[in-house]
């Protein structure tokens, strides 16, 4: 909003000077109005070109994310059967030892 109400007074400025001024007021006048938009569009497409590459990079960061984290849940899930197979073996050991010693 400041950008459009900062244009739309350099613009009324521009208009004046025109009015009042010769050409050469009104060429300076005309150079001045199109250097401030297309600093203006400069600046609205770094701006759009910086969102893009934020979003990109939380996409990104997300991507990772869900990654870890079905790494994480595979991990747990093999280090559970890990152990259950481990004491399952070693009721089983148990188990035999203790028939042999009979």
């Amino acid at each position: 909003m400041k950008k459009a109400i900062a244009l739309s007074a350099l613009l009324a400025l521009g208009a004046l000077g025109m009015a009042c001024g010769g050409s050469e007021a009104n060429n300076a006048s005309a150079n001045a109005n199109k250097s401030v938009a297309n600093a203006m569009n400069a600046a609205n497409a770094a701006m759009a070109n910086a969102a893009n590459q934020i979003s990109n990079a939380m996409t990104a960061a997300n991507s990772a994310m869900n990654a870890a984290n079905t790494a994480m849940a595979n991990a747990n899930s093999a280090m559970k059967a890990a152990n259950s197979n481990a004491a399952a073996n070693a009721n089983h050991s148990t188990a035999n030892a203790n028939a042999n010693h009979k």
